[in-house]
């Protein structure tokens, strides 16, 4: 069984968390900057076996697709091209950035760290991968 790896995609950085190898906990992987995701990837695939990739899909409140969509859509297509043999699932990932928030707070993080932008998207990309888990749990 492979690991699920879930994507927190962005104009500047994206955030990476990982499943275990039997799928049930999802940890924080890594974040990189967009511009250097495709090379991480790529080593991270040849390393590790991917069963699927969730990626954040960010929604307004009004349920339609954000404005950011727009740098999405062609990372979405890429991603498919180049590893074809990977599915790929949209997660909502409204509120994630708030909750990454929450849980910094809660885990008694001082307010300079909770200013990491690399971390908060690490924890939104954890959080998005945590809850496909739960909604699919005895989907797999």
């Amino acid at each position: 069984m492979g690991r699920i790896l879930a994507i927190d995609y962005g104009k500047k950085r994206v955030g990476l968390a990982v499943t275990d190898p039997l799928q049930m906990i999802a940890s924080r992987l890594d974040t990189v900057m967009a511009n250097t995701v495709w090379s991480f990837l790529d080593d991270y695939f040849k390393k590790e076996t991917v069963d699927r990739v969730i990626v954040g899909y960010p929604r307004q409140l009004n349920n339609e697709p954000s404005e950011s969509v727009v740098y999405l859509n062609p990372f979405l297509k890429t991603f498919s091209k180049r590893y074809p043999a990977i599915p790929v699932e949209l997660a909502d990932e409204r509120f994630t950035s708030k909750l990454a928030h929450q849980a910094m707070l809660d885990g008694g993080l001082k307010k300079s760290d909770r200013r990491n932008k690399e971390l908060v998207d690490g924890i939104s990309a954890t959080i998005i991968l945590q809850s496909w888990l739960e909604q699919n749990r005895y989907k797999i």
